[in-house]
């Protein structure tokens, strides 16, 4: 007979993309669990879009000044570990990262059972552990490894690419329901808002943490000269602090219709800003998920990372631009190929290739 956990901690993921691709994950954990409370550990910069409508509590972790050693940050961490099980008997432990740190944090918090991929020498740690997915027959995609870490033996597998159903590219196919329709995020991620400018305008996200995952400004530039020398829309500027500087600098144009709206808050603040907006522009970055969940029409750019693993599952339609070259799709976060050839998997997508894939992608919106 089952027993089920009556109080779950869970280590979120490190990454706004990740915590986004997590949905699925928490959503299926509390059908299964509906009695139990379910708290979650996560790094600060993804607190604020942790799914408030699904977990009963979000522990943040603390920061750690910059230079302090590996040590002094791995002590600070077991503090935190011992003290997080201090507070609560923890029934399951379920780690997403699949880092030692993550592993220890559950360990140490003296979660009976704990859960994870074994990975990076950390099987010791995890009691039920479970083995990376055989890719043999297909890249495994992120949000679907997460889910498949509450899947018992002998349960079928949950399709998370299904979760908001199938929109097919065929207007003659059916489209396929699927658990969700919609992502509510007033309930998931309350709190302030940031208000849409008035009149119609599409989302411009130039930011992203690797150098292999941005798209070069002066593309982004010509990007925007074509959407407005073909359209009436303004364009609306978004990320945090560090992309300010690049908002700075394309609105020196005045003739591309660019308004500023990086650095006003937590990310969640952009919620009716994507909601409402024509398209999203996106290098492959933790904003392309949060437009997607959103419903935007989200087009992004991918230089060094791979769709198939990290593709946004929000109910806002996706589409992906790539320039397949050699040494695609690298995962890294530098380009290490020589200065000649340096991210030609970005520089390769054409500002005029992307403006074409962004118009049909309107028309298959509006039928």
């Amino acid at each position: 007979m089952r027993s089920d956990p009556r109080t779950i901690l869970v280590r979120g993921p490190n990454w706004i993309g990740d915590q986004v691709l997590a949905f699925p994950f928490f959503h299926q954990l509390r059908t299964i669990y509906p009695n139990a409370k379910i708290s979650v550990v996560c790094v600060p910069w993804v607190q604020d879009i942790q799914f408030k409508g699904l977990v009963d509590e979000v522990i943040p972790l603390e920061r750690t000044q910059s230079g302090v050693s590996f040590f002094e940050k791995f002590k600070a961490l077991d503090r935190q570990a011992r003290a997080i099980g201090a507070r609560t008997e923890w029934d399951l432990g379920i780690s997403l990262p699949n880092s030692f740190s993550s592993a220890w944090l559950i360990y140490r918090a003296g979660a009976k059972k704990r859960r994870g991929y074994r990975f990076e020498g950390r099987g010791i740690l995890l009691n039920e552990g479970r083995d990376i997915p055989d890719e043999s027959f297909g890249i495994h995609h992120r949000a679907q490894a997460y889910v498949d870490l509450l899947r018992l033996e002998g349960q079928p597998e949950f399709p998370v690419r299904e979760f908001f159903g199938i929109h097919p590219d065929n207007e003659l196919d059916e489209v396929v329901p699927g658990v969700l329709d919609s992502f509510d995020a007033d309930l998931h991620w309350p709190g302030p808002r940031l208000s849409p400018p008035s009149g119609p305008y599409w989302v411009i996200a130039p930011g992203a943490t690797a150098e292999s995952r941005r798209w070069p400004l002066d593309y982004f530039i010509a990007l925007a000269k074509e959407v407005s020398e073909k359209t009436s829309l303004r364009g609306v500027i978004v990320g945090g602090p560090k992309e300010a500087p690049l908002a700075e600098r394309l609105c020196q144009f005045e003739d591309l219709r660019l308004i500023d709206y990086t650095a006003r808050g937590p990310i969640t603040g952009l919620v009716d800003i994507f909601r409402n907006a024509e398209f999203t522009v996106t290098n492959e970055s933790g904003l392309a998920h949060v437009a997607s969940f959103c419903g935007s029409f989200t087009q992004i750019i991918c230089g060094a990372a791979d769709p198939r693993r990290t593709k946004p599952i929000g109910p806002g339609m996706v589409q992906v631009s790539l320039n397949s070259v050699e040494c695609w799709p690298c995962e890294k976060n530098t380009c290490s190929q020589p200065s000649e050839r340096q991210i030609q998997c970005l520089k390769g997508i054409k500002p005029e290739t992307v403006w074409e894939e962004i118009r049909r992608g309107l028309r298959k919106i509006s039928g």
